[in-house]
């Protein structure tokens, strides 16, 4: 059964499922929308995020949820608090991706702040970074419209990513 765990305006944030592949698939095999992933993901590899994300839940209560529409129930893509490793260091990041088509209508953004409200608020953290590619500009802006700062640039997966980070208000 689906489970909500974040509710917006207009979206809903729900606990991912094995049968969500098929919709993560949408993403995973569109090279724009993965241009700044390593690669395209196959249904296997697409079904081990899925497993990654469901060990999430179970070790930290945390994890990609699936982005619905709340009005029609439409798959947007996924936003979640994931954990990091950041310079020896465990980290939470906020994360989002979604499907090419749900691009440019601010739900990435809507998103990613009911995320940074519940890591603050439920979770109780004291810092979320988000690792953006240098050249990703939509997710940067994303990032600065939820209110997170640059603090640095390092290289992680063998690319040059700048490290965005937010504290509590």
């Amino acid at each position: 059964m689906d489970s909500v765990v974040i509710a917006t305006e207009r979206l809903n944030l729900r606990t991912m499922t094995t049968q969500d592949i098929s919709d993560l698939l949408q993403i995973f095999s569109d090279p724009v929308a993965m241009r700044f992933y390593p690669s395209t993901m196959t249904a296997a590899e697409a079904m081990g995020w899925i497993q990654r994300t469901l060990n999430n839940y179970d070790t930290y209560g945390v994890g990609f949820w699936v982005v619905e529409e709340k009005a029609t129930g439409r798959f947007l893509g996924q936003c979640g608090i994931i954990p990091q490793e950041l310079e020896g260091m465990r980290q939470m990041e906020i994360a989002y991706l979604l499907a090419r088509r749900e691009w440019g209508h601010g739900y990435a953004t809507e998103a990613a702040l009911a995320c940074k409200q519940y890591g603050f608020n439920t979770m109780g953290y004291h810092k979320l970074i988000s690792l953006i590619d240098v050249r990703n500009t939509p997710s940067i802006r994303v990032a600065e419209r939820i209110g997170m700062r640059v603090e640095q640039t390092l290289v992680k997966w063998g690319k040059e990513v700048k490290v965005y980070s937010a504290i509590p208000d």
